[in-house]
């Protein structure tokens, strides 16, 4: 897969963590759960106003398209304080255009091709990411915990191309990849 198909694939995952994370935070999912099933992920990441940061950065890789493609894809999608995370000035490097290939690759190592719900990533041990590389999984204190440093912290975002699974960290393709 090349990778504008990975990072489309990563963008529109990350769109519906966005949507879902503004409606969770309203306390008002249930009443806009219909709303997420009808919109894709970069559109559900868009109404959601938590994902501002990750918005962003999905367009600067241009990979909004991708996104909005057909899928399925499985996002990890990082919140604004995931974001905030990283040391100051790597989000500012990443958006310049001349690293727009390495944001890409950040980006679709949140995005995993096909639609798995929580069910099934708790019974994973890694996933191979749209970037190529593969996550790992892990369930600790009854929680799932990527690349040992990232929580899953709101699963099963559905999206009309996927599913969004909220995490607290960025979590960051190995070096040699």
């Amino acid at each position: 897969m090349n990778i504008m198909n990975r990072t489309t694939k990563f963008l529109t995952v990350a769109m519906m963590a966005v949507f879902a994370m503004t409606a969770m935070a309203g306390g008002s999912y249930k009443k806009k759960s219909k709303d997420i099933a009808k919109n894709d992920i970069v559109e559900t990441a868009v109404s959601a106003g938590s994902f501002t940061t990750l918005v962003a950065a999905v367009k600067a890789a241009g990979l909004v398209d991708t996104l909005k493609g057909d899928g399925p894809f499985t996002v990890f999608a990082p919140t604004d304080e995931a974001f905030a995370k990283l040391p100051a000035g790597t989000l500012e490097n990443l958006l310049k255009p001349e690293n727009k290939d390495q944001l890409a690759a950040i980006l679709t190592y949140h995005v995993v091709s096909g639609k798995v719900k929580a069910k099934d990533v708790v019974n994973l041990n890694s996933a191979t990411t749209v970037q190529g590389s593969d996550v790992t999984i892990a369930v600790e204190n009854g929680g799932v915990v990527l690349n040992g440093n990232s929580n899953v912290v709101t699963t099963d975002i559905g999206t009309s191309n996927g599913v969004i699974h909220v995490i607290d960290t960025v979590i960051l393709p190995p070096s040699n990849s």
